[in-house]
């Protein structure tokens, strides 16, 4: 199991054991992890379950494909490292990643 560490738009820190294999955004919502709705389930169709991901972490993630770019314009907080946690999928390399959360998911 590797972890994964998300950190609320205030701050409050919420670490998650992982499987290899397994999207960041299920990790959330398996271990009802405030502030990650998931509402399309992971199928990359929503933007409930964005994240920021930043400095050496992102540089680990594959590129943003087309779909999950357009999901994200859609968003109100979005930044250079937003990602869909949905799209992030838990490898060795990203064992210990800090993803923040904006305040809202809407």
């Amino acid at each position: 199991m590797s972890q994964v560490h998300f950190i609320s738009f205030d701050g409050i820190r919420r670490s998650v054991e992982t499987p290899i294999g397994e999207n960041l955004m299920r990790a959330a919502t398996d271990n009802a992890v405030p502030g990650i709705d998931g509402d399309c389930g992971g199928q990359c169709a929503c933007a409930t379950c964005h994240v920021y991901v930043s400095g050496p972490w992102a540089e680990r993630l594959p590129i943003m494909r087309t779909n999950e770019n357009d999901i994200l314009e859609f968003t109100n907080e979005r930044k250079e490292s937003s990602r869909l946690a949905c799209q992030i999928v838990m490898t060795a390399e990203l064992d210990g990643i800090e993803v923040h959360m904006p305040e809202g998911q809407h």
